[in-house]
């Protein structure tokens, strides 16, 4: 059984989902790892992760407007204001969504679906910079 962990990082334009499928299955291969378990987890309280359809750029930005209509970016609304308008509702879109995600690996890469691609979810208005840990257990 090997390990392998480690952290990628990733510089978001600012809100929206921004997949990351190549980055990770790319980290993946290089490990050498032909069957495991992959887990990622994100490092952060106002970005997120999952794993969504990447064929059809609609489904993405349609979850993004969705998610703009559940959680305002209204500080009306709340009192953790300090760093912004859109903090607290980014805390609460992550809170909504995961931190952290599950991917069986097979063939040494993550064994997704025909029309998955893993997305950063990021929650705040301007870019960022997230860390992404990975941690894959297999042979």
């Amino acid at each position: 059984m090997q390990q392998h962990l480690d952290e990628l990082v990733f510089r978001t334009p600012g809100r929206g989902l921004h997949e990351i499928t190549r980055d990770v299955a790319g980290w993946c291969g290089g490990t050498g790892v032909v069957e495991g378990l992959l887990n990622l987890y994100i490092r952060h309280t106002s970005a997120s992760l999952t794993i969504q359809e990447n064929a059809d750029p609609d489904v993405v930005r349609d979850l993004d407007d969705f998610f703009g209509r559940l959680v305002a970016d209204d500080p009306a609304l709340y009192r953790h204001t300090a760093e912004g308008p859109d903090d607290m509702p980014a805390h609460i879109r992550s809170a909504l969504t995961q931190t952290s995600l599950a991917i069986p690996v097979a063939g040494g890469r993550p064994l997704l679906g025909t029309w998955q691609g893993v997305y950063l979810f990021e929650h705040r208005v301007r870019p960022h910079d997230r860390r992404v840990a990975l941690h894959l257990m297999g042979e």
